[in-house]
């Protein structure tokens, strides 16, 4: 199976292109804005890179949230435009499933929410333990006593950290393509991505 996978959610524009378990091509690039302006020429670059026309591929994979309102946006209405374009299926993949990646044991990816939260997720050896959610901190630290993870994922993680001292702390500010590829190549039943808002937007509207 071929995808083309694509991240927007977090500080980063990047985009993958899988062949069964094979990486044919990877790009990523650091930004807080403009991944509008940059998704379609790296998904672009990539595919030639990987050697492939759009008609090679066989689903399309992108990250859903949490993460920037704005920039999860990009991802997921660029995807479903792309799989409406090429009549291919299109997958959505957790951002905080994508930054546990393959990791073994009990892991916990979390992101900075800011304003004293975090988007907190807790997987063992992939399988989800508790649905993501946006957490205060001290609440988030709380239920990550009760779980005992023994790694740490994402910008969030030093915020946790010194509940557990022991556990290993991965820095990782965003996932990496090719195993958002690999998640959404795992999903049997392909449904239209939707984006995932674990709480109301930062942004208000003026006053009347």
């Amino acid at each position: 199976m071929r995808i083309l996978a694509l991240d927007t959610c977090l500080p980063a524009c990047s985009a993958a292109v899988l062949d069964r378990n094979d990486v044919l091509a990877s790009a990523s690039e650091s930004m807080v804005k403009g991944h509008q302006e940059r998704l379609a020429t790296m998904v672009r670059e990539v595919m030639q890179a990987a050697g492939l026309s759009f008609g090679d591929l066989d689903r399309i994979g992108v990250t859903v949230g949490p993460g920037s309102f704005t920039g999860l946006r990009v991802g997921v209405a660029f995807a479903k435009g792309l799989s409406a374009a090429l009549g291919l299926p299109c997958v959505g993949v957790g951002t905080l499933e994508a930054l546990a990646g393959d990791e073994s044991g009990v892991a916990a990816a979390v992101i900075d929410a800011k304003r004293g939260q975090v988007y907190l997720q807790v997987f063992e050896d992939g399988r989800a333990l508790m649905a993501p959610d946006a957490l205060p901190v001290e609440i988030a630290a709380a239920r990550l006593v009760e779980f005992r993870p023994s790694t740490l994922i994402g910008s969030g993680a030093p915020l946790l950290a010194p509940v557990l001292p022991d556990a290993t702390v991965k820095l990782n500010l965003t996932p990496d393509p090719a195993v958002i590829a690999r998640l959404a190549a795992k999903v049997r039943s392909p449904a239209p991505p939707k984006p995932l808002y674990l709480r109301a937007p930062d942004a208000k509207r003026p006053a009347a």
